[in-house]
């Protein structure tokens, strides 16, 4: 699936199998294959600690659970487009500016890196610019830190310009959406191959935990309800009915 970290995998398996309205998932045989996940003590462990973390709820008594909203927060900086499913944005626009000297490359790609998944767009040089309220995870990231000395950060509403040509400029919507068009298409395909249903559905998420990756999350503020990232949100969830639906 293209996801080391453990603890971030678990949560992304538990706001892919849920519809965010209904009841908990399961953790089975299937849950683990599906998303490549070890069935070992070290795999319980983080569950626990989910649980303990308040990123997911349990009653318990079984072997079912549901991602909260902290746990869709925390998923967030990964997998930006989480933020928004069920929550409205505050209209306020976050700002990171960061001039690292080339002597230190290394510092200004780790940064870089660890910033990856926070929605954020080039705005210009030196200049990032996101709607996702991430100012705090900033502060918490350099505290302490030599790059702390390097960086910037604003926040600010709009107040004169296109939003929309600022949206292509700087996360390339038209670009986002070919990619879409082209996750559709690779769908299609593994929909018609031969396979079983739980294959084919791991092949589903793979695919659709790599456009997620890129996808910087925006609200329906900014791109409208009818945006292709929800539509295929929702394609995602039918087909996630149909192949799992014994």
């Amino acid at each position: 699936m293209g996801v080391k970290e453990r603890r971030t995998k678990l949560l992304l398996a538990f706001f892919l199998l849920s519809d965010m309205n209904e009841a908990n998932v399961r953790v089975n045989d299937e849950f683990y294959k599906i998303f490549d996940i070890p069935a070992n003590n070290k795999t319980k462990a983080n569950i626990k600690k989910l649980v303990n973390d308040g990123l997911i709820t349990t009653d318990g008594k079984s072997d079912e659970y549901k991602i909260t909203q902290s746990g869709l927060n925390e998923l967030a900086l990964d997998f930006p487009f989480v933020r928004y499913i069920n929550s409205s944005w505050d209209g306020i626009w976050r700002i990171v500016s960061y001039e690292i000297p080339e002597k230190k490359r290394e510092m200004r790609d780790r940064l870089r890196r660890e910033m990856a998944g926070w929605g954020l767009g080039p705005w210009h040089r030196s200049f990032w610019v996101t709607p996702h309220p991430i100012i705090d995870n900033l502060h918490l990231l350099i505290k302490g830190k030599d790059e702390s000395q390097y960086v910037q950060a604003f926040e600010s509403d709009h107040k004169l310009g296109d939003r929309d040509v600022l949206i292509e400029k700087v996360w390339g919507r038209s670009s986002l959406e070919e990619k879409y068009k082209l996750l559709f298409k690779r769908w299609h395909e593994i929909l018609s191959l031969d396979d079983d249903k739980h294959t084919k559905f791991s092949k589903v998420v793979g695919h659709y935990v790599g456009m997620l990756r890129i996808d910087p999350g925006l609200p329906k503020e900014l791109v409208g309800d009818k945006w292709i990232g929800n539509e295929a949100y929702t394609i995602y969830k039918e087909i996630k009915n149909i192949l799992l639906t014994p």
